[in-house]
């Protein structure tokens, strides 16, 4: 490394000197004496920041240091619904953020609430740009001549062998291309001839026409359809047309919501991540306590010298008490591992209540837009739903293939491929253009009337006399023998066609197999649940049952202190179950593509002005199907089957039925919230201190 990075230093050096033509080159490059080398190496080896504020946003140097364990308690909570956070997140984000980090790794694969329009906007294939390929375009060039030369004929010179010529030419084109694939062009040509030729009627003239052309496409090029496929300049396999810009920007949307589906989904995930954090720090601080107050009844024993206050037994039960003590420090902190997101595990998000309050609170914060840490802890209101519900299969099948967005997406691609292979086999054609040409002449001794008369006295007043007309038709042929590349063209675009048509195929079969595994995980769930219920019911029965045999001196203390821990783990579980049922549930729609419906977000533009709203619907009875009586061929092919309904369009909603069997108590969040108290049993001189 020490050696390699002078050798590329010393290039940008003599390449800088080769420029100014200061180095010596023959064979081997040498430095110039006078050259301070030095200087360039340390000056390429320095980094350049961009001219801009650092931070871009001087709000975030005010944020408050972050909470953390050794916080003090938080004075004040925020309580959020699901409601409250949805529009929160989406009020607050015009990038669409993850839990991934790609907005760091890589910003370019980041949704953002502008990338609709970019994508309708972008001027290279975008709406507006297809649709500049039929605006008039103007163009005019001006060149001047002075010419002196010696002619060896005196008939091109007109008299004479030695010609001095001032020669001036000025054009002027107005053209238009039609969506036939006609070209129209008003064309004005004017030249100033002042010459010594002895034969010219005056020493200076100006000759001016006017041209009026129309060339038309009969084959290759030529159709409505065509053009608006591919566009007036389109070649096998590059097509430009504004039906096809259009349905760049359908594609354009569909993956936007496709972002905007995945962060409301991360939203929920992260949301019911916290409700759990919550839910597991009070597990284990109730653990923590029941495993204090043991210790301490313990060691009231111990300090008599009684029996059951043995030495073993109360290390025994020190040892619970701060295991529990450490839990509940890691369930209040929680560590920088992957929560739940979309697509780990499952293509919503498979629970992974492993983050602790402050992590998953920090992490939901992220999401929503609110500042990172404050004076305030948010805390979810809302509880889970812990009631069965009844699926028809048939009618979650049938939303789940209609209203997927990857599917719409693709049958756009689909028809983006359909019409690209229609485009292709126009290539087949020969071209055959038909070509007119109609012309006003005009000339005369000056440019402009001057108020004089005579014939030939200007160019214009002879121009607009009409005694000099010429027109011309013709017709033009020309093709490639053997058509290699259009062929290939065809037989690319039937290739792709084939190619998005399998994939569909193939996406229909992996929604149907997520479908059935989302099905699948809400009885899953539902089962657990209800496991979870019982088991934590039998282990709060078992920790009493022990704690009463224990006080009656017929049971050791082992039995009491693996009861209040499996009661521990029970808790956690039930909690871990009813998020992983609520989580199961929000799935299903993710699976069935209804989750904005479900959620209550609905897409919609910003409003156009109301010129653009009466251009609309001055060009849609333009573009109405056509009559009995109307020319075949004048409406496009339709591409799309009309607006799309963001509402279910298929079934009722679905049916729920009551709990069967569970009456699930409903435990509201820990009214003291997270707290970092550890309670340290012993004093400075090591004796046992009272416990909090």
């Amino acid at each position: 490394m020490a050696t390699g990075k002078p050798s590329r230093v010393w290039k940008l050096a003599t390449g800088s000197l080769l420029l100014s033509g200061c180095l010596r080159y023959a064979g081997t490059p040498h430095l110039s004496d006078s050259l301070d080398h030095v200087h360039y190496q340390q000056l390429t080896r320095k980094i350049e920041y961009p001219d801009g504020p650092t931070p871009a946003n001087p709000d975030l140097l005010s944020l408050e240091s972050p909470r953390s364990v050794l916080s003090a308690d938080p004075t004040e909570y925020l309580e959020l619904t699901l409601d409250d956070t949805m529009q929160l997140a989406l009020a607050n984000s015009p990038v669409l953020r993850d839990l991934g980090g790609l907005v760091l790794r890589a910003p370019e694969g980041v949704r953002t609430e502008n990338d609709p329009a970019i994508v309708e906007s972008d001027p290279r294939v975008g709406v507006e740009a297809a649709l500049s390929a039929f605006d008039a375009s103007f163009s005019t060039t001006a060149s001047f001549e002075r010419n002196d030369r010696a002619l060896n004929n005196v008939f091109f010179g007109g008299g004479t062998r030695l010609l001095e010529q001032d020669f001036h030419v000025y054009e002027s084109q107005l053209a238009k291309r039609s969506a036939t694939g006609s070209q129209f062009a008003l064309k004005n040509y004017t030249a100033y001839d002042n010459n010594n030729a002895p034969g010219n009627q005056f020493p200076s003239a100006w000759t001016t026409w006017f041209d009026l052309e129309a060339r038309h496409p009969l084959l290759q090029g030529g159709g409505t359809n065509f053009n608006r496929i591919a566009g007036p300049n389109a070649v096998p396999g590059q097509y430009g047309g504004v039906v096809l810009a259009r349905l760049k920007t359908d594609v354009g949307l569909t993956e936007f919501e496709v972002g905007v589906r995945n962060f409301v989904s991360d939203v929920e995930n992260a949301y019911w991540d916290l409700y759990f954090a919550y839910r597991d720090l009070d597990a284990k601080i109730r653990a923590r306590d029941a495993a204090l107050e043991t210790w301490r009844r313990i060691q009231a024993l111990y300090a008599e010298g009684r029996r059951g206050g043995e030495a073993e037994k109360e290390a025994q039960a020190r040892e619970q008490y701060y295991r529990f003590e450490e839990d509940v420090q890691s369930a209040l902190q929680g560590r920088l591992i992957d929560g739940t997101r979309t697509n780990n595990g499952s293509s919503g998000g498979t629970f992974r209540g492993t983050g602790g309050v402050l992590v998953t609170e920090r992490r939901l914060r992220l999401l929503i837009g609110l500042p990172i840490s404050d004076n305030r802890m948010i805390r979810p209101a809302d509880e889970p739903v812990p009631v069965q519900y009844a699926l028809d299969w048939e009618v979650t099948l049938t939303e789940a293939l209609t209203r997927r967005v990857e599917l719409r997406r693709q049958k756009w691609m689909i028809k983006q491929r359909e019409l690209e292979y229609e485009a292709a086999k126009n290539f087949l054609l020969p071209q055959l253009d038909a070509v007119a040409r109609y012309r006003f002449r005009g000339f005369g001794k000056d440019l402009m009337p001057d108020g004089r008369e005579g014939r030939f006295n200007n160019a214009y007043g002879d121009l607009f006399s009409g005694d000099f007309q010429e027109w011309q038709l013709g017709m033009e042929f020309s093709m490639p023998i053997g058509f290699r590349k259009a062929y290939a063209g065809v037989r690319n675009a039937e290739l792709m066609l084939t190619r998005e048509r399998a994939m569909l195929a193939e996406q229909e079969r992996s929604v149907v197999h997520d479908l059935s595994n989302a099905v699948a995980e809400v009885d899953r769930a539902y089962q657990s649940l209800e496991i979870g219920l019982n088991r934590r019911i039998a282990a709060a029965e078992q920790v009493q049952a022990s704690q009463a045999a224990y006080d009656a001196d017929n049971a050791p203390l082992d039995l009491v202190l693996e009861a209040q821990r499996r009661l521990a783990e029970a808790d956690t579980a039930y909690y871990r179950a009813l998020v992983e049922y609520q989580l199961s549930l929000k799935n299903l729609q993710f699976e069935k593509g209804t989750l904005l419906d479900y959620c209550g977000v609905q897409l919609a533009e910003g409003p156009s002005p109301t010129k653009a709203y009466i251009d609309a619907w001055n060009r849609e009875q333009i573009r109405r199907p056509p009559g009995p009586h109307d020319p075949p061929g004048r409406a496009p092919v339709p591409v799309s089957q009309g607006v799309y309904e963001q509402s279910s369009p298929v079934g009722p909603p679905l049916p729920v039925t009551p709990e069967l069997t569970l009456e699930v108590p409903n435990e509201p969040a820990s009214e003291s919230g997270p707290s970092n108290t550890t309670g340290q049993p012993f004093n400075a001189t090591g004796q046992p201190a009272e416990l909090p």
